[in-house]
């Protein structure tokens, strides 16, 4: 009976990796780790004060902006916690419930992310090819509709694949190749027939990238179809200024999505490095860049921010 419940708490946990052969760094790698989440948490976060405090701001491409910050944050917070007790050394387990959850909702948000992206280009085209019917066509009530469908697009389909693994032994190997889990990681380890939720992940991924990325494709062939109508050279480059953030927004996601998936399934017996690099990138970059990007290159939201910081500077002035 003791072996029995030994054998059954072995099956529930996982073993997390770091960085493999670089253990004795773990404390020193951690330092920019650190920095880039605090970045990415403080950017998204400073993001939402201000489209939530500013009324210039209560416009749908700022709404989507803040829905944006919302996944991005969903994206990288759940990773966060157990990349750190990697890094410090305090615990490489997880077990196998916290472990699907963590796993959904990695999941989730970066199909959600996705979603995103798609209702921002849809968005842009309404605010180019439609301009005088923009504030009609997407109301607040729209676009809460959108958010939500965008949230139960991508968590309904996650669903069946880290449910399933609930039914399948993992009597082999119980590490994981990242410092989090990736259901695609985690079907490694079974010792049994994945052919379904391996089909099923490749099927998922590719009608929900593949429908965003066309509709993103398709709502940008109308934009420029439009643009090329403006007489004036100064009126083409405006219009395509607006969606320069947004361009920059869809490759700094799908990229990274790409190449992760590319390396799982194509790329399995290369360097474990890679493999680590490319995860850290997906979950990391799209969080620390995206503020940044918004905040450079969107003028309202940069004075947001300027005038967030007007009153740090007048107190400090004052003593």
């Amino acid at each position: 009976m003791e072996t029995a419940n030994s054998s059954n708490i072995l099956a529930s946990t996982f073993y997390l990796t770091g960085i493999p052969g670089y253990e004795e760094f773990h404390h020193w790698i951690s330092i920019p780790f650190c920095l880039l989440y605090l970045v990415g948490i403080m950017g998204n976060c400073t993001i939402l004060h201000i489209v939530r405090t500013d009324p210039r701001l209560h416009e749908p491409m700022y709404y989507f902006l803040a829905m944006l910050s919302l996944t991005d944050m969903g994206m990288s917070l759940p990773t966060m916690i157990s990349l750190f007790r990697v890094l410090w050394s305090i615990s490489r387990e997880i077990q196998f419930n916290t472990c699907v959850v963590q796993m959904f909702f990695i999941h989730t948000f970066s199909f959600t992310e996705s979603s995103v992206l798609l209702a921002m280009a849809l968005d842009r085209y309404v605010a180019i090819c439609h301009p005088l019917r923009y504030a009609t066509i997407l109301t607040p009530t729209l676009i809460t509709k959108i958010g939500i469908a965008a949230l139960l697009r991508s968590a309904l389909p996650v669903i069946p694949n880290v449910a399933q693994l609930a039914f399948f032994p993992f009597c082999h190997s119980h590490t994981l190749s990242h410092s989090y889990c990736l259901h695609q990681d985690v079907i490694c380890l079974a010792c049994a027939d994945t052919k379904f939720n391996v089909i099923y992940g490749l099927v998922r991924i590719t009608l929900l990238w593949g429908m965003d990325s066309l509709g993103i494709f398709v709502s940008y062939v109308f934009i420029l179809h439009s643009v090329l109508k403006i007489s004036s050279q100064e009126g083409r480059f405006k219009a395509l200024n607006t969606c320069a953030s947004h361009i920059c927004a869809v490759l700094i996601l799908y990229v990274p999505m790409m190449g992760l998936s590319i390396v799982h399934r194509f790329a399995k017996h290369s360097s474990p490095l890679i493999h680590i690099f490319m995860a850290h990138i997906y979950l990391l970059v799209p969080p620390v860049l995206n503020p940044i990007i918004y905040s450079v290159r969107t003028k309202q939201i940069r004075q947001g921010i300027l005038h967030l910081l007007s009153p740090l500077k007048l107190s400090s002035s004052l003593m």
